[in-house]
């Protein structure tokens, strides 16, 4: 299971950290990703941690403004965004690698387990 919080409604040059809480498995032996889904929009990639947080992947839209980390004691990965922009605003997902010991892919079909989504709006 993966629960997702921390979203809310933030001005245009703001910050805010989305967590991941995860439970139900080894967490640290999955990478972790977060895409996020506007309204109207198909969900898209955000960025992705390998499960020992040696290797990170990026949308191009948000690279130099989000960070991702993960700490595997606690079973929870971290989405830092800063400078954020309205056209950030959309649901947030975390979700888990469908291939154990897998590395940071950006592909929807390669993740199997989501967590139900925060909201994360940027007012102009």
């Amino acid at each position: 299971q993966l629960q997702a919080f921390g979203g809310g409604l933030v001005q245009a040059g703001g910050s805010l950290r989305l967590s991941c809480a995860a439970s139900g498995f080894t967490f640290s032996d999955y990478g972790l990703g977060w895409f996020r889904q506007a309204p109207g929009k198909e969900r898209e990639f955000v960025a992705a941690i390998s499960r020992t947080s040696s290797s990170t992947n990026f949308a191009d839209s948000v690279k130099g403004r989000f960070t991702i980390s993960r700490n595997n004691a606690k079973n929870t990965a971290y989405l830092q965004m800063n400078i954020l922009k309205p056209e950030d605003t959309a649901l947030y997902f975390c979700a888990r690698q469908s291939r154990r010991w897998g590395g940071t892919s950006s592909k929807l079909y390669d993740y199997d387990y989501w967590g139900q989504g925060t909201l994360v709006t940027v007012s102009s």
